[in-house]
């Protein structure tokens, strides 16, 4: 949980390893709102903004929407559930709610499964250095 409202944390994991991280605005608290800059070696920037709904510790949940500032008007709901599992692990459970098919389908065919899947891989490694205390 601490991975994902540390304002300090979120560019060592956020987005591809090919992009920069930069977090512009971060109230991670219910109601608050957040902005992060992915950048590359060439100058481009690509902006993600959204709204937290909900951010609560106890039930280790947040939810969110999030938007590419390069698509406005595409708002996809996040919802994200950290399950302890048991033996010291814990399951990450997310889910995105599109507001159409093709919205979802557009997110799916722009690369966002690999720049995902990527994200999830960085995740996994800041993590283990917070259990290792180097944080």
């Amino acid at each position: 949980f601490q991975a994902m409202t540390d304002p300090d944390l979120i560019p060592k994991w956020w987005g591809p390893r090919r992009y920069w991280t930069k977090v512009d605005r971060m109230e991670a608290k219910s109601g608050g709102s957040w902005r992060f800059i992915n950048g590359d070696s060439a100058g481009n920037e690509f902006a993600f903004h959204g709204v937290y709904h909900l951010v609560a510790a106890a039930e280790r949940m947040i939810i969110q929407t999030f938007e590419w500032e390069g698509m406005p008007g595409h708002v996809a709901l996040e919802t994200m559930r950290l399950e302890d599992v048991g033996g010291g692990k814990t399951r990450m459970v997310q889910e995105s709610v599109f507001q159409s098919v093709e919205d979802r389908d557009g997110a799916a065919s722009s690369g966002m499964r690999e720049g995902a899947a990527e994200t999830h891989d960085r995740l996994a490694e800041v993590i283990a250095e917070l259990s290792k205390g180097k944080h």
